[in-house]
């Protein structure tokens, strides 16, 4: 086993976690800084993002009109306070990104090329061809490269945050209101030994846990490891409840991660039908295929209930197919590679598990319930999404987050002055390896099956109640496994998406009220 400090940990690679390093790094160049990251230090849920950044640069457009529609998507349930401080910093973010390289799209005049998505009441997408996340991903990677302050470590899993209870000694009896995180334990998957990483300050910077669902569009690193990382470690999580289904996967049987078809594509004027070819997203709201993501996953949800039917399409035929393919030149390769020709064919398409709303709660700085603890990023709940998320809000969230906590943690250099946290290293003893991965991989297919049936698109109380029984019975057979096992990222992995689906059904039995993402027949 080895010992390693860095004087600010960050965990994960994703726009979140890579802006916040950038940021503190070249404020404070004598700093030292790790993000680990448990597969390719590209591998994030911000290298599929298609759409955008959701920006206010048309002089036509205003704050006051995102922040309406940021407002409306989240069913009001968002913090105005932060909705207001996020929309105002966004075109400074956008500049920064800019600076350090990243091109944008522009239009035959010269200006840049501003998307429409749904919920959206003005152009305002900033996007690059219809891989965004992308080149921001690569973007960042390139300046994080040029910092000789930061280290990044692949193929290192963090296992568990490292807090009071742990340095102390006392497992159970610490005080719920007063804990302080000194790092993380991490398994370094080349050695498959399990490492100290000690730090002054930890950023959990983990994304999202689509992986929870048979069908997501979540890579399959998704698995909610900060979320449940905080949760163990007593750190306050609200809003999980709230899983945003995104309407329009590709619709491919037993392929997961589903293929995304951005919402951009709708924005860009194509029709959502029905197996008859009639629209029907006007008979639920008068914004048609551009309501809000909620709204038309339900709508989808409530066609296929109805009609018996596999999927609805997207149907993209009478759109000028020299600009759909300059926009969406991935998402045409990807259909034409299924034998599906947009310009002549309809796109099968379903909702599919997409973003998390909620997750480890956070201030206006980052600053989680757990001291010396932040969170940025979809493993955060700052409060800017609300009941629901509104399309490309999340990379600007993560941007203007990831500005904010390298700010609190400049403001606070002082920390770095205090003695090297002291504390125990991973006990393995009495754990062997497993002889068999099938009950791992069983039981994440078995808890994946659970909450597609029973903790949905829509939910109600009998829904729950049976999740939660089968949930209980896969939680009982992981532990006993965790026990005696020495530790895989299989079986971590499992036991965070576990936590995951536990917090998702029990805040959701808790909820008494529909509200954007959230929808109960009991509700």
């Amino acid at each position: 086993m080895s010992l390693k400090h860095f004087d600010i940990l960050i965990l994960g690679s994703g726009v979140a976690g890579l802006s916040t390093a950038i940021k503190i790094a070249k404020k404070l160049p004598n700093t030292s800084i790790g993000i680990v990251t448990k597969s390719f230090e590209n591998e994030s849920n911000t290298k599929y993002a298609q759409g955008g950044i959701a920006v206010v640069w048309d002089k036509l457009d205003s704050f006051e009109s995102h922040i309406k529609d940021t407002m409306d998507a989240g069913d009001n349930l968002n913090n105005l306070d932060v909705v207001k401080m996020v929309i105002s910093d966004a075109p400074d973010r956008l500049k920064e990104l800019i600076e350090w390289g990243a091109e944008f799209d522009y239009d035959k005049i010269g200006d840049y090329d501003l998307g429409k998505e749904g919920g959206h009441s003005a152009n305002r997408i900033i996007h690059h061809k219809d891989i965004t996340g992308l080149e921001i991903e690569n973007t960042l990677l390139t300046q994080v490269k040029n910092l000789p302050n930061i280290a990044t470590l692949p193929h290192h899993f963090a296992i568990d945050l490292i807090t009071d209870h742990h340095v102390n000694g006392k497992i159970k009896t610490y005080n719920k209101e007063n804990i302080s995180c000194y790092g993380a334990y991490v398994l370094n998957e080349n050695t498959k030994e399990i490492e100290t990483y000690t730090a002054f300050k930890t950023v959990v910077a983990t994304g999202g846990a689509g992986q929870v669902y048979a069908s997501t569009t979540n890579p399959v690193i998704a698995t909610g490891d900060g979320i449940a990382m905080a949760y163990r470690a007593k750190a306050q999580i609200n809003d999980i409840e709230f899983v945003q289904f995104h309407p329009s996967a590709l619709y491919q049987p037993g392929i997961s991660p589903a293929f995304l078809i951005s919402e951009a594509v709708r924005g860009f004027g194509a029709y959502l039908v029905n197996k008859a070819g009639e629209r029907f997203m006007f008979k639920v709201d008068e914004r048609g295929e551009l309501a809000s993501r909620d709204i038309v996953a339900r709508a989808i949800d409530n066609e296929l209930n109805t009609s018996g039917e596999d999927c609805v399409y997207l149907d993209c035929r009478h759109l000028d197919f020299d600009k759909y393919i300059n926009h969406f030149p991935n998402i045409n390769e990807k259909c034409l590679s299924i034998g599906i020709d947009a310009q002549k064919d309809l796109i099968p398409v379903i909702p599919a598990c997409h973003y998390f709303c909620g997750g480890i709660d956070v201030d206006a700085s980052g600053r989680s319930s757990i001291g010396n603890m932040y969170a940025c990023g979809e493993a955060s709940r700052t409060g800017l999404h609300g009941a629901n998320r509104l399309a490309s809000n999340s990379l600007l969230e993560a941007l203007v987050y990831g500005h904010n906590i390298a700010q609190d943690i400049v403001v606070n250099k002082e920390i770095f002055k205090a003695e090297k946290p002291i504390v125990p290293e991973w006990d393995a003893e009495g754990t062997t390896a497993p002889k068999e991965l099938i009950m791992i991989k069983h039981n994440k297919k078995a808890l994946q099956s659970v909450m597609s049936d029973f903790v949905s698109i829509v939910r109600s109380d009998e829904r729950l109640d049976k999740a939660l029984k089968r949930l209980d019975e896969i939680y009982f057979d992981t532990e006993e496994i965790y026990k005696k096992a020495k530790l895989s990222p299989q079986l971590c992995e499992l036991r965070n998406l576990n936590a995951i689906a536990y917090l998702i059904v029990k805040e959701s039995q808790k909820r008494k009220e529909n509200k954007g993402a959230f929808f109960s027949l009991d509700c």
